[in-house]
């Protein structure tokens, strides 16, 4: 079956409908490889969203069907390849990969397919390079979204890039002028607070950079991250992720934007190590929700 007539097959999913309280997610540490399982697990945990697992396009339906069963939706599939790298031929083979990716994404119906833009550093796929903060790095980013896209045309998700610190798209702003050039109505926008810190004015003031992000890309904003800083103190400026409840982050003011602007998104942990980990972030997002009167999905 080609994915053409498998896409075709899919029923429909109504992404744009708002569900009854913000849905939580993140790993889980089933050992199993049975999407009726892995599901059913999310469930367990009070989790009403999850990654989607690796599975074969050809698995797209089942999995689906599994998750839809226990009304988990999924909420992201992860591409994580540096589009932008210096070779030539592992920046092709990237880009053909987080193609793969979005053709996944669209055939289980999962909100979004999320990748950073990438980085013209050597060494780390992600790390910092004088040049990612040029024209050429815009450029060739605007280039790279539009090639995914028009390749693989998706019909029933979006493909977002992940706000990151230290390149575009690292603030509302430079993510709605990516929006206007890339202009493509599959391009959705990915939240994740902590990765838009990047000062000391904006670590102490997250809240309100919290609400600047949800209140101007509202509209775009398909899937969250959930995780907390620290200020590791030293003689620069050096943040560190840490368990939601134990760094700075304003978890009150990053649900209830949610709940105002984007009820849709779900909010999914990651960068834990353990379970328990997952359990105290979960608890304390829980917590945090009932404080500020937002409803959770449960």
């Amino acid at each position: 079956m080609t994915r053409r007539h498998l896409l075709s097959a899919l029923p429909a999913v109504a992404l744009a409908t708002p569900p009854p309280g913000i849905r939580l997610g993140g790993p889980i540490f089933l050992k199993s490889t049975d999407p009726v399982e892995f599901a059913r697990e999310h469930k367990r945990l009070g989790y009403g969203a999850a990654y989607c697992p690796t599975v074969p396009l050809a698995d797209a339906a089942r999995v689906e069907k599994a998750f839809a069963v226990e009304n988990v939706i999924l909420a992201e599939v992860g591409a994580w390849k540096n589009m932008l790298d210096p070779d030539p031929a592992a920046r092709a083979a990237n880009l053909a990969y987080v193609q793969e990716r979005l053709a996944l994404a669209d055939a289980v119906g999962a909100r979004c397919c999320v990748d950073i833009a990438g980085s013209f550093n050597p060494k780390v796929w992600y790390g910092p390079h004088k040049d990612n903060l040029s024209p050429r790095f815009y450029d060739a980013t605007v280039e790279n979204v539009r090639k995914v896209l028009d390749a693989v045309k998706p019909k029933r998700t979006k493909f977002a890039l992940e706000i990151m610190g230290w390149s575009a798209p690292d603030s509302a702003t430079s993510y709605l002028k990516l929006i206007k050039a890339i202009d493509r109505p599959a391009f959705g926008v990915h939240i994740d607070v902590c990765n838009a810190v990047n000062s000391p004015a904006l670590f102490y003031n997250n809240a309100a950079l919290t609400d600047d992000l949800f209140k101007r890309l509202s509209r775009w904003i398909v899937s969250c991250h959930a995780k907390d800083l620290a200020w590791l103190p030293e003689m620069n400026v050096h943040y560190v992720e840490v368990i939601p409840g134990r760094g700075e982050i304003d978890y009150q003011a990053y649900l209830r934007a949610i709940h105002k602007y984007a009820p849709q998104a779900p909010l999914m942990l990651e960068h834990l190590k353990t379970a328990g980990e997952y359990l105290e972030g979960a608890t304390y997002i829980r917590k945090m929700a009932a404080a500020a009167q937002v409803p959770l999905f449960s």
